[in-house]
């Protein structure tokens, strides 16, 4: 595996597109992605292409955002606002199954590494793991509260399998983290983000913020989550871009990054796998990429996109990001060092 130094990350392609793009995912050892739309559809680009071009899928689809993808082989499994999650032929696009999954807005979308098994979250607090081939409901995660401590609807945001297929973390909006076995779905551990949570007692009586993004190291000893720190206006993303890092099997955490230099979401998170640095993506306005040292929590580069990221999926070899946001679809590369 090359060693990339991460100050030479770079958008080469900009592609604008008619709606946002809310999730990504890429078929491996390709420039070929599919994305998940503000307009209910699901799109295919191919960037290889002499002038990339998004392909909707077939039929009716989803009836709000699509707003998590995860593919299992040749079949794509969406997620979306409208609580259902759809399975998809990826060679014909058309739509094979369709289960009414959770009763409130699905949040996000994930796939074990063994493609065999499907993690959906949802604003009705639950997570629920899925045969990923037959769509057959496996477990059902209950931990995350349904009420702030402010007596507002919580939000179930974020999920991720661990790289050895054993566990899988979901995150909340108040900065509650819950690890699962993926086999039995008995709950194993929890820690605390308190910092990624924003509550305002006066101007608007509103919360803000929660766990966006969750990620385990490629050794899975180690788990990340990304948001936004104090916010000091609740009406704009006006606050640190902030990372926690913790040994979640002892509870400790061992880095807290609250960078001033960048403002807005952290949308995702991924670790080096060489285990050098931590990538976070995302924004406010506008977007960012930026590496962070996990020896000491600095940062080490921060590149602007052209958008806010909302997901982003790396190749084999961890040089080139594709990204997708609002109104847009980027790729940033880096060179070897």
């Amino acid at each position: 595996m090359a060693s990339y130094d991460p100050s030479k990350l770079k958008v080469t392609k900009n592609i604008g597109l008619n709606s946002v793009a809310f999730c990504v995912a890429r078929v491996p050892n390709s420039q070929r992605l599919f994305f998940g739309s503000s307009d209910f559809k699901v799109y295919e680009l191919d960037l290889a292409a002499e002038k990339p071009e998004p392909k909707a899928f077939n039929g009716d689809g989803h009836q709000s955002y699509v707003t998590g993808l995860a593919l299992a082989g040749n079949t794509l499994i969406s997620g979306s606002y409208d609580g259902r999650l759809m399975w998809w032929n990826t060679e014909t696009k058309e739509a094979q199954r369709t289960v009414e999954a959770h009763q409130l807005w699905i949040r996000g979308v994930r796939v074990s590494p063994d493609g065999k098994r499907l993690i959906s979250v949802a604003d009705d607090m639950l997570g629920k793991i899925w045969n990923a081939e037959t769509g057959e409901l496996q477990h059902t995660l209950v931990d995350h509260k349904a009420m702030t401590p402010h007596n507002f609807p919580s939000m179930l945001f974020a999920a991720a399998f661990s790289p050895n297929g054993e566990w899988v973390a979901t995150g909340d909006k108040v900065g509650h983290i819950a690890i699962w076995e993926v086999a039995t779905g008995k709950k194993i551990a929890e820690v605390e983000a308190p910092g990624l949570y924003t509550w305002d007692p006066r101007q608007r009586r509103h919360s803000i913020g929660g766990i966006r993004s969750l990620c385990f190291s490629p050794d899975s000893k180690l788990l990340a989550a990304g948001g936004i720190g104090h916010i000091g206006n609740i009406d704009h993303l006006d606050g640190p871009a902030r990372v926690e890092v913790f040994e979640w099997q002892t509870g400790k955490r061992t880095q807290e990054i609250n960078d001033k230099q960048v403002k807005g979401l952290v949308q995702q998170i991924a670790f080096d796998p060489e285990g050098k640095w931590l990538l976070g993506a995302g924004g406010d306005n506008g977007g960012f990429a930026t590496f962070y040292n996990l020896e000491n929590g600095q940062q080490i580069h921060s590149e602007k996109f052209p958008m806010h990221v909302h997901q982003f999926a790396l190749n084999e070899s961890s040089d080139t990001l594709y990204a997708v946001g609002h109104h847009r679809v980027a790729v940033g590369e880096f060179k070897a060092a």
